[in-house]
């Protein structure tokens, strides 16, 4: 099941997809519209029996809202999160290898997962722009990644129960400024500037793949394919993830959880090749769908 924010008729509503993806209907209970999408992840939960339940069992030209898929325009389904978002660098081997022959290290697998956070002040639409901030970089880089999202809080989670915490997944770009990284010595900085997290089109409900999910993972600029990988390359698996994470902290209902990007990004390439204004960066991930945005001139 999908789920997804969305704009018709000049106001915005979360829906859910039909089954072949047609439609979109309007989610409501007793006839009330949620004010977020995280309101939904805190007061549903992922269970598609309950979420069902809260859809109106009218036809869709009869229900305010409801729309075919041609006719929205498709916004970020978690706008503004309540945390910065936790990510994880180096979790897939090559990528790994040409980030060190990219800073001209000697590469080592990673033993222990690497974390650190993005801010945010805002995620960027599908179909939105990326900034360049062409006054603070011009190592604009793109990552295509599988987001995971907390459905309830968690702490002290085993691994094996991971699945249980998870409301769905969705695809971050994990857009970055390589040399502010590398000039900082750290990342948080080059991949927090405004317009630099990109995230949908949509939700997909953790009931609605295996766990843990093996998902193709691809990215395009312009048209060409850059990264081509699966989420069964992993170095740490989500369910670790959590169960690491939630040792030492409360993972809170709504935290986002990026799981890493595959090899390919534009750093990797010798020359390196980055973002330019004007180019059309793709995210594409089985099951999930594209996240496409344009790079813009702008701050």
């Amino acid at each position: 099941m999908k789920l997804l924010s969305y704009k018709v008729d000049r106001k915005e509503f979360l829906g859910i997809l039909n089954e072949d993806e047609t439609w979109v209907y309007p989610i409501t209970a007793a006839g009330m519209e949620y004010p977020s999408m995280l309101d939904i992840i805190k007061e549903i939960g992922a269970s598609e029996k309950e979420m069902l339940a809260h859809i109106q069992a009218r036809p869709p030209y009869e229900v305010m809202g409801a729309a075919p898929i041609s006719d929205i325009r498709i916004l970020s389904p978690i706008p503004v999160p309540e945390q910065d978002i936790i990510c994880l660098g180096i979790n897939y081997e090559a990528h790994a290898r040409e980030s060190a022959r990219f800073q001209k290290e000697s590469f080592e697998k990673p033993e222990a997962a690497i974390y650190f956070s993005k801010r945010v002040n805002r995620t960027v639409d599908p179909d939105g722009a990326i900034p360049a901030h062409r006054d603070l970089t011009n190592q604009l880089d793109y990552e295509a990644e599988l987001a995971v999202i907390i459905g309830k809080d968690a702490k002290d989670v085993p691994a094996e129960a991971a699945k249980n915490y998870i409301f769905g997944y969705t695809i971050m770009n994990d857009v970055s400024a390589r040399d502010v990284q590398t000039g900082h010595k750290q990342w948080y900085f080059g991949k927090s500037l405004d317009g630099f997290t990109p995230l949908g089109p949509c939700i997909l409900t953790v009931e609605s793949v295996e766990f843990p999910p093996k998902l193709k993972i691809q990215s395009r600029v312009n048209g060409e394919l850059r990264q081509d990988s699966g989420t069964e390359c992993f170095i740490h698996g989500i369910g670790e993830i959590i169960a690491e994470l939630s040792r030492g902290m409360t993972l809170k209902a709504g935290t986002i959880i990026a799981t890493g990007t595959p090899a390919g990004v534009g750093m990797g390439f010798e020359p390196p090749r980055f973002l330019q204004p004007g180019d059309v960066v793709e995210c594409i991930i089985e099951g999930i769908g594209t996240l496409k945005n344009t790079v813009s001139d702008g701050k």
